[in-house]
């Protein structure tokens, strides 16, 4: 099992202002996807762009801070094959050294996830569908 780069995710304060930058760069993003709060398309390739309203992060992280001076708004996010990968992958990573920023947990939305920091404090999810038909 090798985790695989499945998703960028960017955190917005105006989401209809960034699906608009993205759409002039030639992005296929539904019309109307300004009142989701969570939104995805599917890049060439297979890999997914992701955006979340600030408020979305917030639901789910209630220590997550908007970044000072334009930091932190774009994260990488790995897909697991299951449930205990994403435990296993958290721990052999916290383990190693690399800082938990958020345990293991069942999400709302069906999938287990996870965040640990890189080297440089960005954000990693790793995450697999909480149902192992499901990926």
């Amino acid at each position: 099992m090798t985790p695989r780069l499945d998703a960028i995710s960017i955190i917005t304060s105006d989401l209809a202002a960034s699906l608009a930058f993205y759409r002039r760069l030639g992005l296929d993003i539904p019309e109307g996807a300004e009142a989701a709060p969570h939104v995805e398309v599917t890049l060439p390739g297979g890999q997914r762009l992701l955006w979340d309203t600030e408020e979305v992060i917030a639901s789910f992280d209630p220590d997550w801070k908007r970044p000072a001076g334009g930091g932190e708004r774009v994260a990488l996010a790995f897909v697991c094959d299951s449930p205990a990968e994403v435990d296993a992958l958290y721990a052999e990573l916290v383990g190693a050294g690399y800082t938990g920023h958020l345990k293991p947990w069942d999400a709302v939305w069906g999938q287990r996830y996870a965040v640990v920091l890189d080297p440089d404090g960005c954000g990693v999810s790793l995450f697999a569908s909480a149902s192992p038909a499901e990926k």
